[in-house]
């Protein structure tokens, strides 16, 4: 259970924290490197080949979270074939039940993403949880990914906040690494981000499976 009464602003990522991976990872593992052979005549395995080299190579990087990139390096419109599938966008269990209850304390809750502003924009408008953020944060806007260095520093520039007194959940280990470097003082990591793979274990960091577990009222409730 998190320190509710020590925490002023909670930070969430997106994709395999608040919304279920396998969209994501059904899209770019599966749905993008078909289209692509498609599109150009060749093997299925030899478009996966290609498609993971690429990722590879910019690993790390904004260039990895972009929607442009991708376009401009493979011909494919990223935008409109990911419409093709929004049926698997799906909000992960007890999220709106966490989000409500920190709005009702008074929480400062903000949504922080490497999520391209077209892929962030279509994860709102098929979910029922954009107005529970005070402020949508995509690093594009700060042009550096979470993971990278100083990322966590120039998000005061769009977001005042006191690193000691905030909890981040994300489910990326370089992610959370890089917010403990910067002084984020609360951190907890997901423990199944993809509801159709296997539990990440991520032993540095406390892991949440459901949030029902660690809802606010929970404590109020052991608290009588």
């Amino acid at each position: 259970m998190p320190p509710w009464n020590e925490i002023d602003t909670v930070m969430f990522d997106m994709d395999g924290t608040l919304l279920d991976l396998h969209f994501d990872n059904y899209f770019w593992q599966h749905l993008l490197p078909l289209t692509y052979a498609e599109q150009n005549q060749i093997a299925p395995n030899e478009a996966i080949a290609f498609v993971t080299a690429k990722s590879e190579s910019v690993y790390g990087t904004l260039d990895w979270y972009c929607l442009d990139y991708w376009r401009d390096e493979l011909g494919v419109d990223i935008t409109g074939l990911k419409q093709t599938i929004i049926d698997k966008i799906r909000v992960r269990p007890n999220v709106e039940a966490l989000l409500e209850q920190l709005n009702a304390l008074g929480k400062r809750v903000l949504l922080v993403t490497n999520a391209h502003p077209h892929s962030l924009s279509l994860k709102m408008q098929h979910t029922a949880i954009a107005d529970y953020f005070h402020q949508r944060i995509s690093s594009h806007q700060l042009a550096l990914a979470k993971e990278n260095n100083g990322f966590w520093g120039k998000l005061q520039i769009i977001e005042a906040y006191d690193p000691a007194r905030t909890l981040l959940f994300d489910d990326s280990l370089p992610v959370l690494r890089q917010a403990q470097r910067e002084g984020i003082g609360h951190l907890m990591a997901i423990r199944q981000p993809d509801s159709e793979r296997p539990a990440v274990a991520l032993g540095e960091f406390t892991q949440v499976d459901d949030f029902a577990s660690i809802l606010p009222s929970r404590l109020a409730s052991a608290a009588k």
